[in-house]
């Protein structure tokens, strides 16, 4: 039986390329890059070529970027960094409720120490409006941390103008995305969309899991969370994952350096794959169509039909997808991005989501299209009679 792989949000396939040079530098390069000695060295230039690629891709200057272990680790230092930083100027957090675990979690953590954290409304689409953003910042707001791209439903937050409507109410707030959904899918530049912090993990863009990294902007003032031997500036103690480093950076250049033609054919599977499984009676797509959602996201409700249960018929067609998100735990939870956009308790509790790649062929998903349309009427009347 051949395998479909479509939880792409969760985790991607590493590219071989890249598994190739991590193989290289494990066995080969394998010296810590803070050691003098040339195995040393030669571990240094896969990290300094590694920022070369990715600052390049942002536009941004290399000494920008901290590495880090994951996007949990980026979300955790930049808002629990730039909190404790910044807390003589104010005690005010703004987020949205359909951002990831990673911030939503931390926020809390923040509350349980005594700051203000205002969560932002979003509409049926999971959109924030950016005049909702530019009313809720305050003289004592600290940052504004809102996703570029949920992980679940795929909206494409209006990320430009949210930042520019901070900037505009209060220059001193800090805009914090994560970009753990949005890197490799779309075109994100920092400064020209007043981006003061970026979070970005390896394992969503075909690089290897353990790793990510932080886009931290000059005039940021951040305080470090963890404390060591001083590494990257000291805002991130501990030896660099230079294998890891290395095939993130390389699997980035190896998406954007196709992006365009990727991005049209991800789109194209997207809407021919919608257009036929709406056909299905009573089956809707949460979020955004078109170009203005994600390439690569499509949050499907099957009324009638148990998110789990579809999950399970599908796997055993050989079509993996997810119940909600992954990210979180492989435990069934309420979905706080679905809850949030108004599904109601049967929605939240029959929608799957169907996550591409640049490895996704149209063969995939006319598959998958297909074992659907089997599936869901099948599964209906075990479960409505």
């Amino acid at each position: 039986m051949r395998e479909i792989y479509l939880d792409n949000s969760a985790t991607t396939r590493c590219f071989p390329q890249a598994a190739e040079l991590m193989s290289r530098i494990y066995l080969e390069d394998y010296g810590n890059p803070s050691s003098m000695h040339h195995k040393g060295v030669q571990a240094e230039k896969h990290i300094r070529e590694a920022r070369k690629i990715l600052s390049g891709i942002l536009r941004v200057k290399p000494d920008n970027l901290i590495f880090t272990s994951c996007g949990t680790e980026g979300d955790n230092l930049a808002i629990i960094g730039c909190a404790m930083a910044g807390k003589r100027s104010g005690m005010h957090l703004v987020t949205t409720p359909i951002e990831h675990p990673a911030v939503l979690e931390t926020m809390r953590f923040l509350e349980s120490r005594g700051f203000e954290v205002t969560v932002l409304p979003v509409d049926r689409e999971g959109l924030v409006d950016p005049a909702d953003v530019s009313a809720a910042v305050r003289e004592d707001t600290i940052l504004v941390s809102v996703m570029h791209t949920n992980n679940e439903i795929g909206t494409v937050q209006p990320v430009a103008e949210i930042g520019e409507a901070i900037k505009k109410k209060n220059p001193r707030t800090l805009f914090h995305v994560d970009a753990v959904q949005g890197f490799g899918k779309a075109r994100i530049y920092p400064a020209r969309m007043k981006i003061d912090l970026l979070t970005v993990s390896g394992h969503k863009i075909h690089g290897p899991k353990g790793v990510g990294f932080l886009y931290v902007g000059d005039k940021v003032k951040i305080q470090n969370i963890l404390f060591g031997g001083g590494q990257q500036k000291g805002l991130r103690s501990g030896t660099e994952n230079v294998a890891g480093t290395a095939g993130m950076a390389l699997a980035a250049k190896m998406l954007y350096d196709s992006f365009d033609e990727d991005t049209e054919r991800l789109y194209s599977l997207r809407e021919d794959f919608i257009s036929r499984i709406t056909k299905i009676p009573e089956v809707s797509v949460n979020g955004r169509r078109g170009r203005e959602g994600a390439p690569h996201i499509i949050s499907v409700t099957v009324p009638g039909v148990r998110a789990e249960v579809l999950l399970h018929a599908l796997e055993d067609k050989g079509v993996y997808v997810s119940a909600g998100s992954a990210c979180a735990s492989n435990r069934p939870h309420v979905s706080s991005t679905l809850s949030a956009i108004g599904l109601g308790k049967d929605g939240l509790d029959s929608t799957v989501r169907i996550s591409m790649s640049v490895m996704t062929t149209k063969e995939d998903m006319e598959e998958a299209a297909a074992a659907m349309e089997e599936l869901i009427p099948f599964l209906r009347r075990y479960t409505r009679h």
